[in-house]
Order: structure tokens, then C-alpha cells, then sequence
């Protein structure tokens, strides 16, 4: 049966969730997204990737910067949605908001709840070591990821499962699992189940600052940051007076002082205990190369100790 839905997301996650419901028999009313903002050399404004595909699409868009004014609040209500499904939105939605909608309000949640509540999920089961995530949907109350969850699927995170490719797998599975999610709630067939007091775990904004790589840290948690931050905002190490990012890593026995470069062709790094060995780099002002294409371009020699 198809049910009338309020959309809210900004990023590229929730524009794959907007399409499966575009793609879908349900009916997208309205989409809430991020206001445009200054974006790229140029800094013009830029709206989001969900604000684009929903202006493509002909969906009326709306870009509150808050939702607690009771105006922006009436026209919430005035759209009478039987559900709002919201991703990765960005803003904290009140009680009025929450109310709204005659079967309330959904998020889909990259994450196993209550595993890594909070702003950077995905990354930060990465960096962690995580071997599972997954994406929860849930239903929304006031407080942040703690509602009751609906449904939930997991996904394996291999060693060498970069942020990016997680983030494309967990959409995906979002998608899938959201329109089973809906079709389940409209006839009564979701069962909320509060979520465990144990496990909880905060998913907090990734920090510019973490991206600088310590080459003292043990290999292991050196090559997690390298997969957990790609591909933004990327881990980076200046070499030759430049600053390159590292997008793919993994563990090797290699042993040296840290920092020392092992073997140039592979680009081995040594750590504090063991190495790492660097798949993918960005120079500044060039795309995504391979160690291989990396090398024919810049000098980074056996023996060459990186700070």
C-alpha cells in the first residue's frame, strides 16, 4: 500500500535511500534537507546531493536551518505524511516534528544498534576494528539514536574495507531494508524493540586533527585510521614537503624505526610494531593513484624516514 512520506537526508547516503523510495509505489510529498552551502574553490553555494535529486525529481524541497520555530513546525503538519523517513539528516528533530506523521517518524541508521550511535558510524567502526556493521531502522524519539529499533541486517567489514566502500554497501542494504521496513509498518507487521542499555557506544565527529597519521601507533590501528577516514577526509603524512593522503592500507611484518619507508615499491611504512603497505595515495592537486603511480611521479626511497 502505498504510503504518503516526508523525506529528510543531505548526503550522498540518504540520496540512495530518497532514490529507492522515488523507485518505489510509495509517494514522496516533501524532502527537508540542508540548506546550500559554500562549497569547492570557488565557494559558491551548493545545495546537497538529496536537494538536487529531489529538485531533479520535481519534489517540493524545503531547507529549514532549524525546526524548532512553530511556523516551520505547522508546515510540517500541513503536508499530513503518514511517515517521515529520515537519514543522516543534521538536525534534531522536536517532539512537534516527531508527532507529526500518522505512523511517526523512521531513520535509517548505519550502524547495529545500540553499536556506534551518533554522527560518523561508519567510520568510526573502521578505526575501531569492527569485523560487522550493519543498518538499523529505527524509530525516532527525542533523544538521540535511542528509539526502539524495527528491523536490522549486517554487513561483514573486511581488513581491508575502506569507510567509502562500507558507506556504498550499507546504503544499499538501507534501501532494501527500509522499503520491507515500510511495507511491514503500514499493515502492522513491525515489532519495536527497545534497544539493549549495554553496548551503547557514541560515533563522534570525525576531527580534522585525527587525520594526521602517527606513524608510532601500532600498524593495525595506522592502517584501520587510513581505511576508516577514506575517502574523506582522508588520512595524509607529508612527504617532500607536501602533504598526501593515504585511501587504502593494509598490515605488513615489515619492522623498522617508525615512520621508516621499508620498501619503495611496495610502499612499506613501519610503524611502532609492524608496517603497513599503502595501496592507494593522493598527491595534493591529483586524483586517487596507485603505490605503483605513485612512485613513478615521486621520489619516496627505501631508507626515507617520514615524520
Amino acid at each position: 500500500m502505498a504510503l504518503k512520506i516526508v523525506f529528510m537526508g543531505a548526503p550522498d547516503f540518504a540520496r540512495t535511500i530518497l532514490q529507492a523510495l522515488i523507485d518505489s509505489n510509495h509517494d514522496v510529498v516533501c524532502v527537508y534537507s540542508q540548506p546550500p552551502r559554500p562549497a569547492g574553490r570557488g565557494k559558491q553555494e551548493r545545495p546537497t546531493p538529496v536537494h538536487l535529486l529531489a529538485e531533479a525529481q520535481g519534489i517540493l524541497v524545503r531547507t529549514p536551518v532549524s525546526l524548532k520555530d512553530s511556523a516551520e513546525q505547522a508546515a510540517f503538519a500541513a503536508l499530513k505524511a503518514d511517515v517521515a523517513v529520515v537519514a543522516a539528516y543534521g538536525l534534531i528533530l522536536p517532539k512537534p516534528i516527531l508527532d507529526a506523521p500518522r505512523k511517526g517518524c523512521v531513520n535509517v541508521h548505519a550502524s547495529l544498534l545500540p553499536r556506534w550511535r551518533g554522527a560518523a558510524p561508519i567510520q568510526r567502526a573502521i578505526m575501531e576494528g569492527d569485523t560487522e556493521s550493519g543498518v538499523t531502522i529505527m524509530g525516532m524519539e527525542e533523544g538521540l539514536d535511542t528509539g526502539p529499533m524495527l528491523l536490522m541486517s549486517g554487513v561483514d567489514i573486511g581488513p581491508e574495507t575502506t569507510a567509502g566502500e562500507l558507506h556504498d554497501a550499507l546504503a544499499d542494504l538501507g534501501a532494501r531494508l527500509l522499503l520491507d521496513a515500510l511495507d511491514r509498518l503500514e499493515v502492522g507487521l513491525l515489532k519495536p524493540r527497545p534497544q539493549p542499555l549495554a553496548g551503547v557506544t557514541y560515533a563522534a565527529k570525525i576531527d580534522k586533527a585525527e587525520a594526521r597519521l602517527d606513524w608510532t601507533r601500532p600498524a593495525g590501528e595506522v592502517a584501520r585510521r587510513i581505511n576508516g577516514l577514506s575517502p574523506f577526509p582522508g588520512a595524509w603524512f607529508e612527504a617532500g614537503g607536501q602533504r598526501v593522503k593515504a585511501l587504502k592500507a593494509m598490515v605488513d611484518a615489515d619492522e623498522g624505526a617508525p615512520g621508516l619507508v621499508t620498501d619503495d615499491e611496495s610502499l612499506t611504512i613501519a610503524c611502532g610494531r609492524g608496517s603497513v603497505r599503502l595501496f592507494l595515495v593522493q598527491r595534493e592537486g591529483k586524483g586517487p593513484m596507485s603505490a605503483e603511480e605513485f612512485r613513478r611521479g615521486f621520489a619516496l626511497p627505501r631508507g626515507t624516514v617520514l615524520i
